[in-house]
């Protein structure tokens, strides 16, 4: 508990918000080094004043923030902080990442990442068409993010988890207030296949303004955002603005055009939002991004398609492949070649077209696509 106790006393200073703490932590690595650092390096940090410095210097851990920090180890809830290693890279590199994250769950190994957002009020359409989209993003090992709203967020959550993918929601109230409160069971599966995450403190209630803020973080943590159903007064469409100001990229599924409802997802795909009835659609704008360690520059948006040796696939998948060529081939014999269960196969080639590395043609023919 003691490592935590700096991060929780500068959070605190007044005046230090999580853009000037990113700041300070980029230049010292850790609070514990901003504490022990000269006033003139201080004030080296863009953002700091000579009052701020006071104020630094004056902090002490809130009574509030001792119970919270307690609190925290009597419930096993995690703390991430900036300075560890599985703080998400991606959230990383946002203006204002939050200095530390509550985690219930676990962070490693759910990336590359899609966020999933849309109506509280979602329509049939909406509920079926977001848990669809969700189980097959699942079942290419793509974690999706949401924020366990009501609505489209609920079922985003349901379709990875029914994959049996994983999921991260990221609340707008601490971990120790789940909201809404009828997806409490929702939140123990979260939990149990990925991580419900919350920067704000255990105890806090939901409130209106916290929820624009906890949307920079689903956006922050991906790669895009999918919009679904959205009016065109939707808190989706901050989390797409957000997600666009973060220099990720926008999806928006559209719906009826008479209904007021799907307004929103419209209005982003006349501004340039990238049209999605599909998976695949999702893969073909971000494969050459999912290909590479996030440490490692990202490819311009009109990169190639990625090869079939710069994509990592199973063993079974490996094994699909290799039995492909640019001539097409009868599902029928290929389970034949392979000796796998029919439905088995169905599952990989379905895979493998998602990652846009075969194509099927009419008559249930398979073949490699003439860039492979």
């Amino acid at each position: 508990m003691e490592r935590y106790l700096p991060w929780f006393i500068l959070k605190h200073v007044p005046g230090v918000g999580n853009l000037l703490f990113k700041r300070l932590i980029d230049r010292f690595q850790t609070p514990d080094q901003v504490f022990q650092a000269s006033d003139h390096s201080i004030l080296s940090v863009e953002g700091i004043t000579p009052r701020l410095i006071q104020a630094i210097r004056k902090q002490k851990l809130p009574d509030s923030a001792q119970k919270d920090l307690e609190l925290v180890y009597q419930k096993n809830i995690q703390l991430v902080t900036l300075a560890d290693l599985n703080y998400p890279a991606l959230l990383k590199e946002i203006p204002d990442p939050p200095p530390f994250l509550y985690v219930l769950g676990n962070l490693e190994r759910m990336f590359p990442a899609i966020a999933v957002v849309g109506s509280r009020n979602a329509t049939e359409y909406g509920i079926t068409t977001t848990h669809r989209l969700c189980a097959d993003l699942a079942l290419l090992g793509i974690t999706v993010v949401s924020g366990m709203a009501r609505g489209i967020d609920t079922a985003a959550h349901e379709g990875a988890l029914q994959a049996k993918g994983q999921t991260i929601a990221v609340l707008g109230s601490g971990l120790e207030r789940i909201y809404p409160i009828e997806n409490t069971a929702l939140y123990h599966r979260i939990a149990e296949c990925g991580a419900v995450i919350s920067e704000l403190p255990l105890l806090t209630w939901p409130d209106a303004h916290q929820f624009p803020q906890r949307n920079r973080i689903i956006s922050g943590l991906t790669l895009g955002t999918v919009v679904v159903e959205a009016s065109r007064n939707s808190g989706s469409l901050i989390t797409a603005r957000m997600a666009l100001e973060q220099g990720r990229e926008v999806f928006a599924v559209p719906g009826n055009i008479h209904s007021f409802k799907s307004m929103g997802t419209h209005t982003l795909i006349k501004s340039g939002a990238k049209l999605v009835e599909h998976a695949r659609d999702i893969m073909d704008e971000l494969s050459p991004l999912m290909i590479q360690p996030e440490n490692v520059p990202r490819k311009p948006k009109d990169a190639a398609a990625p090869s079939r040796q710069s994509v990592l696939l199973t063993p079974d998948e490996q094994t699909v492949m290799a039995e492909l060529s640019l001539y097409p081939i009868h599902a029928d014999d290929l389970v034949r070649k392979l000796s796998l269960k029919p439905g088995k196969l169905g599952s990989l080639l379905i895979q493998l077209e998602l990652k846009g590395l075969i194509r099927q043609s009419a008559g249930n023919y398979y073949s490699l696509p003439e860039h492979s």
